[in-house]
């Protein structure tokens, strides 16, 4: 389930999947023209994630059957990847449906964390599954096993139109979400893996050449490992909570000193709560009781515009170095 891909969506700061449950404060942070008609998009988005999961699923029992009875791995690897894709719809789908549960005073954001986790466990998984593919197919490669190629066509087939369906269910609502948009890359990526599988499939039923289904699946695999790769590091970046990557800390730093008034800043931590909710802190010394009022204003201002929508300054009149020891060594 790529349900985080920030290397698509996250580095358009305004694009946050999921703002809606950024309590109120986001609100009028992101100008979206969607966000009137949130509850319709809402709405026509799950409607539509709920479809595409219902013929994922379908697809992913016909091609794990089929590859089994035909002995084909390249329909396994493409069970792999339907796999995925059902993981991305339904993981979406959840938090979809999360993040119009109400916020609970025990888990101010508690429960969004479960996406990056999900989506963690999900791109391991994945990597797994394909170090299993790919040792299949080194084996098969040396000694090639018998396929029934008619049957693995007419699944591969089924496959791709179901993929299809899928692909213009996702397409009018892919842009709304971050999730959605994960899902959508998903299965166009399973489109392509399809098409292998079924050239493969006609090379294997018209020349009996069986070396082709081993290589079928690789590509998919490699396809796989792709996404199974950015989303393991993306997950694990937001566990760390690492600076995200479309934010360069030194230039947070820079427009911090800039306001007028700020003497300087320390203690800068900027981290992701889960996939387009970009948070910060920092400790500012502002010596002028009367500009601390001005200096937060304008630097929430001014993270706004770097896409950092909750903003925590704690401001220092005086230097605190006696009572910060770790901060100042």
């Amino acid at each position: 389930m790529m349900a985080i891909r920030p290397s698509t969506a996250t580095n358009l700061p305004g694009v946050s999947g999921h703002h809606h449950h950024a309590h109120g404060a986001d609100d009028h942070a992101h100008g979206h023209h969607h966000h009137h008609a949130s509850a319709a998009d809402a709405e026509r988005s799950t409607r539509a994630l709920t479809w595409a999961l219902v013929v994922t699923v379908v697809v992913l029992f016909a091609e794990v059957i089929g590859g089994w009875v035909s002995n084909s791995l390249a329909l396994l690897a493409d069970a792999g990847h339907v796999l995925t894709d059902a993981a991305a719809l339904g993981l979406s789908l959840f938090v979809a449906w999360f993040s119009r549960q109400p916020v609970t005073p025990e888990k101010t954001y508690g429960y969004l964390r479960w996406e990056i986790l999900a989506a963690l466990i999900n791109g391991a998984t994945l990597l797994v599954i394909s170090v299993w593919i790919v040792f299949e197919a080194v084996a098969r490669m040396r000694a090639p096993e018998p396929i029934g190629g008619s049957l693995m066509l007419v699944v591969a087939t089924g496959g791709l139109l179901a993929n299809i369906v899928a692909a213009v269910l996702l397409r009018p609502v892919h842009g709304h979400n971050l999730n959605v948009r994960g899902a959508y890359l998903h299965i166009l990526g399973d489109l392509l893996a399809s098409v292998g599988t079924i050239v493969a499939a006609l090379v294997i039923r018209f020349t009996g050449w069986l070396q082709a289904d081993p290589i079928a699946s690789l590509v998919t695999t490699a396809i796989i490992v792709r996404g199974a790769w950015t989303l393991v590091r993306e997950s694990v970046d937001v566990l760390l909570e690492s600076t995200p990557s479309h934010i360069v800390l030194a230039d947070v730093r820079q427009a911090l000193e800039k306001i007028p008034g700020v003497e300087s800043v320390h203690d800068l931590h900027v981290w992701t709560v889960t996939s387009g909710v970009v948070a910060l802190s920092a400790h500012a010394l502002v010596r002028d009781a009367e500009q601390q009022q001005d200096v937060l204003e304008h630097a929430c201002g001014a993270m706004r515009q770097m896409g950092i929508h909750h903003v925590t300054i704690q401001i220092e009149r005086r230097d605190m170095t006696e009572h910060e020891p770790h901060l100042h060594p």
